[in-house]
């Protein structure tokens, strides 16, 4: 038993160096350094695959026991660094694409559960009732905990028009809830925009796909076609982000020339980067310039910004870019807190490496990592709760770096083309006891739709916008008209 044990330790041992070897052959490409094999470790690691090569009560293939520890080693790093194999990657592409088959929404990993960052507009997920911060428990009959977020989305993207159960966990409710949703093809628009008064017009971004930046220039000449704006509102709540360059695009077209709109920085040199509003920060040598021909008052209208916990990523990329130049007044809740970069490292035809590889500040130099943007003005309208889900209640977040003055980086990694999470689909609900010590709040009001008549923060960016009073929250309007 003892030789035995040992062959099959050796043998481990072997396959993970052959992996080892073979990931550093490509790493070696790019890198004139060999990093150091931390070989009494890979000597446990060996000792713990021979065990359970020789004694688990089911037979393990090498192939299946060699991922899940690689999907441990990235899942034990942060809530957005992940494995990709062929599927993974093709749903990443998907997500940026905007048209996908599924349920809508945005999802990532809390305490090895799937859990709901914001569910996307006008999709099955959102219809049913689907809320930032539920916890996905089961997936038909799937249990979530420990599963990879890429095989999640996998579950949940379907053919449309079949049907999936998705058993949720929420906050204050003591019995999970039985989602039956009927998969659709999930195919929004990025941008939407009208004028909802005369002069004043609203511009909405939902996320940040390929073609976001062209549907933002067409938007606003669109605008102005109907004539010259007053003040202009860019909502961008409840976006969960997207592709960096679309964001460096979205806040050039409001920017002067060559203002600096983010930069980014980490412990290798390739991972300082300085992104700025200039053509070839936000185009990357593809195609024309969709900014070039935008109606020159763009630059000087004035403009609120709208953000909420949902903000996150790239959106809030941009709401502190346009906020330390001073070109627009930001109002709501602080965002969500994502402030880092992840970059796709090919690992083979087949795989690759989704890593955090840097955090990003906004011009001044603020890391919004774990911590967000906080609004010039805000504006509370009952939907944000303490409750809601941000980055810094998600396990293993990145933390806040020690002195997050400009130039100044206690950072990571490296940095070459950031990508988003992917987009996903479902719903959810929490399973126990909450261990975030945050306390008991009255159930979140109904959804309003965004850019209505019944917009309560929408209201109050046009009273910014033509100098009037701003009402701080809905409660303080009820106390306003409460009859006497």
């Amino acid at each position: 038993m003892s030789d035995g044990w040992k062959k099959a330790g050796w043998i481990g041992l072997g396959a993970v160096l052959g992996l080892l070897l073979s990931l550093n052959f490509s790493a070696l490409a790019e890198r004139d350094a060999r990093l150091p094999v931390p070989y009494e470790d890979l000597q446990l690691f060996s000792a713990v695959f021979g065990r359970i090569k020789s004694d688990y009560v089911e037979p393990v293939s090498d192939d299946k026991l060699i991922r899940e520890a690689i999907n441990g080693m990235v899942h034990g790093l942060d809530p957005h660094s992940d494995f990709l194999d062929a599927d993974a990657f093709k749903e990443l592409q998907i997500s940026t694409q905007g048209k996908f088959g599924g349920l809508g929404i945005e999802v990532g990993v809390e305490d090895g559960i799937i859990k709901v960052i914001s569910p996307i507009e006008d999709t099955p997920a959102f219809r049913a009732g689907v809320k930032s911060g539920d916890l996905i428990i089961k997936i038909d009959d799937t249990v979530t905990r420990g599963l990879p977020l890429s095989k999640a989305v996998e579950k949940m993207r379907g053919k449309p028009g079949t049907q999936i159960v998705l058993t949720i966990a929420r906050k204050d409710l003591d019995a999970p809830l039985t989602f039956t949703l009927t998969r659709e093809i999930i195919s929004f628009r990025s941008v939407r925009a009208k004028l909802v008064e005369p002069g004043y017009g609203y511009l909405r971004v939902v996320q940040f796909q390929e073609h976001t930046g062209e549907d933002v220039a067409k938007a606003i000449r669109d605008l102005y076609k109907q004539g010259d704006l007053s003040g202009l509102v860019l909502d961008l709540r409840s976006d969960p982000g997207g592709l960096l360059n679309v964001s460096v695009g979205v806040a050039a077209a409001f920017l002067p020339q060559d203002a600096l709109v983010v930069y980014t920085d980490g412990r290798t040199p390739d991972a300082r980067m300085r992104l700025s509003a200039t053509k070839g920060d936000y185009m990357r040598g593809r195609g024309d310039d969709y900014l070039k021909d935008l109606p020159p008052a763009v630059k000087r209208v004035p403009m609120v910004v709208l953000v909420d916990g949902g903000t996150a990523s790239a959106s809030e990329i941009v709401a502190g870019a346009l906020q330390d130049h001073k070109r627009a007044v930001v109002m709501g809740g602080q965002t969500f807190g994502k402030g880092s970069v992840q970059t796709i490292l090919p690992l083979g035809p087949n795989t690759g490496l989704k890593l955090t590889t840097a955090r990003y500040y906004t011009p001044s130099g603020r890391s919004i990592q774990a911590k967000g943007i906080e609004p010039d003005v805000a504006v509370d309208d009952g939907r944000d709760t303490p409750n809601r889900l941000r980055e810094a209640n998600l396990e293993h977040h990145l933390e806040i770096p020690v002195g997050a003055g400009k130039g100044d980086a206690a950072l990571d990694t490296k940095v070459s083309v950031p990508l988003p999470t992917p987009a996903i689909k479902g719903n959810e609900k929490p399973a126990g006891p909450d261990k975030s010590n945050i306390e008991t709040q009255a159930p979140t009001p109904p959804r309003i739709e965004f850019g209505s008549t019944e917009d309560f923060q929408l209201q109050q960016a046009l009273h910014q916008l033509k100098g009037q009073p701003v009402i701080a929250s809905t409660k303080a309007l009820s106390a306003q008209i409460k009859p006497q």
